[in-house]
């Protein structure tokens, strides 16, 4: 597997993708050669996924705006990936939806990271992507977040859904001191 196309095929043609093939369903990801920014989340959610676009959900709209970028520039730039843990929604849990399928990106990420050597920035969206990347981090997420700096080129995140409504409230450093470095960083890159 050498090009893009040939990955995506291989990840169609996966055994364990096989009923999501046959439901007419694609890996959602987003593969460009010149990316220099990086987002690796947990998967896709089921309404991005039915409209075959990532991030194009509610979740979506606000970490564009935590991005400090416009829908043009996030979709269109040709500096932006996006390759979550799953490229699948995984379906619906007791409590939210269900964690991403172990092994699946230790399936596919190298292959695809392979073939974007740009990448300066990689924003790991929530508690899945940040255990994934950083099997050395702080005790909790918030913590992990608030100490962000210690881990560039990687950047922490909560995941931008309007359930952490809650948590952004009882964090208000995150908008005054997080948010500030990551627009600056974004634009920096997408120049």
């Amino acid at each position: 597997m050498t090009t893009p196309e040939e990955i995506f095929q291989a990840i169609r043609r996966d055994p364990d993708n096989a009923a999501f093939t046959a439901a007419g369903i694609d890996p959602l990801y987003h593969f460009e050669r010149d990316a220099t920014i990086l987002i690796v989340s947990q998967a896709p959610s089921r309404s991005a996924q039915a409209a075959k676009t990532y991030w194009r959900d509610a979740s979506g709209d606000r970490l564009r705006e935590w991005m400090g970028v416009t829908d043009d520039e996030f979709y269109n730039s040709g500096k932006i990936a996006v390759v979550p843990l799953d490229f699948y929604y995984p379906g619906k849990g007791k409590s939210g939806d269900l964690p991403p399928r172990k092994g699946f990106a230790d399936k596919w990420h190298q292959p695809l990271l392979a073939l974007m050597p740009n990448i300066r920035l990689t924003l790991l969206i929530g508690m899945y992507a940040v255990k994934y990347y950083l099997p050395s981090r702080e005790k909790t997420l918030t913590e992990t977040v608030r100490h962000y700096a210690n881990y560039a080129p990687y950047m922490p995140l909560v995941h931008p859904s309007p359930l952490n409504y809650g948590w952004l409230k009882r964090n208000p450093w995150f908008g005054d001191d997080v948010l500030p470095e990551l627009q600056k960083n974004v634009r920096r890159l997408l120049k």
